[in-house]
């Protein structure tokens, strides 16, 4: 079968398609064949070696990936899932394990699924488990134009929150409102924005994939009682330093969100994540909306133009039509 192989961790430039064994599910795996892959931050951290897994060269990238049940303890052949692990997936077989792969709803087509497992589930772990977001309250997204930007607007929406995205671009912006999002801002001056949006009172969430220089406007946006939850670093400026003075004066928290590390090592979380997460899709509230759609020689190139910004919504490799 044909994979997607970092052969030397030397970033996406080198990342290569290649013939590897066909792929074989033991007692307690599903085996898919896969049509689609999504393209995931932790990919580009992967063909680097800089991601808190380091699998030995070769291995094959891919984290999210949608198909069709070959076999599986559970699973019907033929039945349509995504699935996701922590690397693996980029290829035209894939074995996963049936915790982490789940069937799909008839409204949801292969490009969409792949959006679904890491950025969807961790939208909710996020705003849900970390956030403790309630109905009627606000939540700020940056990077909102991005795979984990737009997925946090639509489960936000879901769970009855009021969304504002910030996002760099008027093109940005504007498919953030596509997405579902209530206003948009500029990040240029978007504190004081927020601010205007809310009446003064500012916001209760505001989640950053983006971290950097944007980190203490951030804080200083959050409502009494605000919630900041940390999810990436994708500036590039190095991680920010809280002073926690900040915390006090407000009532404010920085919450950590490390969706994968909890829902690995959770048997049976995702799986209570997705049912969450169905009727959201079901209701058409859930949508996920996709970007480029790459071939799967394009899978370096994918990775560039996210690592570019130049991507908006989730980015799909499609293995096979």
């Amino acid at each position: 079968m044909r994979a997607v192989q970092v052969l030397t961790t030397t970033g996406p430039s080198d990342i290569v398609v290649t013939e590897v064994p066909d792929a074989v599910a033991a007692p307690g795996q599903v085996l898919v064949e896969v049509h689609t892959v999504g393209i995931s931050f932790p990919d580009l951290l992967l063909s680097r070696g800089e991601y808190q897994l380091r699998p030995e060269p070769p291995f094959t990238l891919g984290v999210d990936f949608a198909g069709v049940v070959v076999s599986g303890d559970g699973f019907e052949p033929g039945q349509r899932v995504a699935g996701v692990g922590g690397y693996g997936g980029a290829a035209e077989l894939v074995v996963g394990s049936t915790e982490n792969v789940f069937v799909l709803p008839d409204a949801i087509s292969f490009d969409e699924a792949v959006a679904l497992p890491m950025n969807y589930l961790t939208a909710l772990f996020a705003l849900d488990e970390r956030g403790g977001l309630k109905a009627g309250e606000t939540v700020l997204v940056h990077g909102a134009a991005g795979g984990v930007g737009t997925a946090t607007l639509q489960v936000a929406k879901g769970l009855g929150a009021t969304t504002i995205a910030v996002a760099s671009t008027e093109e940005k912006r504007a498919f953030a409102l596509a997405a579902g999002a209530d206003h948009a801002i500029a990040v240029e001056g978007f504190k004081d924005a927020a601010r205007e949006i809310t009446g003064g009172r500012g916001v209760d969430v505001v989640l950053d994939v983006v971290g950097g220089s944007l980190f203490t406007d951030s804080l200083r946006s959050l409502a009494p009682l605000g919630r900041l939850l940390v999810v990436g670093f994708a500036a590039g400026e190095g991680i920010p330093e809280v002073k926690v003075n900040r915390l006090l004066l407000n009532n404010a928290d920085v919450r950590g969100v490390g969706w994968g590390a909890y829902a690995f090592a959770n048997p049976g979380y995702m799986a209570r994540q997705w049912a969450q997460l169905v009727p959201m899709i079901e209701a058409g509230v859930v949508k996920p909306p996709i970007g480029k759609v790459y071939p799967i020689d394009g899978f370096g190139q994918a990775l560039l133009d996210m690592d570019a910004r130049a991507t908006l919504g989730k980015s799909v490799v499609r293995i096979r039509d």
